[in-house]
């Protein structure tokens, strides 16, 4: 099932989830029209068919003390496999590290990380990133203030 298969209620199922995860059946197929027994086949279809992978709560970084927000652009020295997924396997094993993607351009990948401040981030440099083998640049930049923080997909 890929999203061509999507009708216009089960776009509406996954947008109105995207607000509000918590919401009972009922008031989900209050929401997108529809009466909650169908509502609730089409939402466990979407779970089953991988469309909803699963349901998360957000929570505020700044008052869990996560209060830098930092962008790594990381440059390997080779991309032999046991680089690659040392790396990879680094990234996806470091907390701090929030998203990571391979991408084209200067550098190889691109690191969202989160941490309390600039220590915090000083000992992550340090005591992790700068210590994986195959690293050889790594620029960071630093937010200054959050314009746009949205988790939604746009449907």
């Amino acid at each position: 099932m890929d999203k061509s298969s999507l009708d216009p209620a089960s776009v509406r199922i996954l947008r109105e989830l995207q607000q509000d995860a918590r919401l009972s059946v009922n008031e989900l197929a209050e929401r997108v029209g529809m009466s909650a027994s169908p509502c609730w086949r089409r939402q466990k279809e979407l779970e089953e068919n991988g469309f909803i992978r699963r349901y998360a709560a957000l929570l505020d970084r700044r008052k869990l003390d996560l209060g830098l927000v930092c962008v790594l652009h990381v440059s390997l020295t080779r991309h032999e496999a046991g680089v690659v997924d040392t790396f990879e396997a680094q990234m996806k094993a470091c907390s701090e590290v929030m998203e990571c993607y391979e991408v084209t351009g200067t550098s190889d990948y691109i690191v969202k990380v989160m941490v309390k401040d600039m220590d915090g981030y000083h000992d992550l440099l340090h005591n992790v990133l700068l210590k994986l083998p195959g690293v050889s640049q790594l620029n960071t930049s630093v937010a200054l203030r959050e314009v746009k923080y949205e988790t939604a997909l746009p449907l």
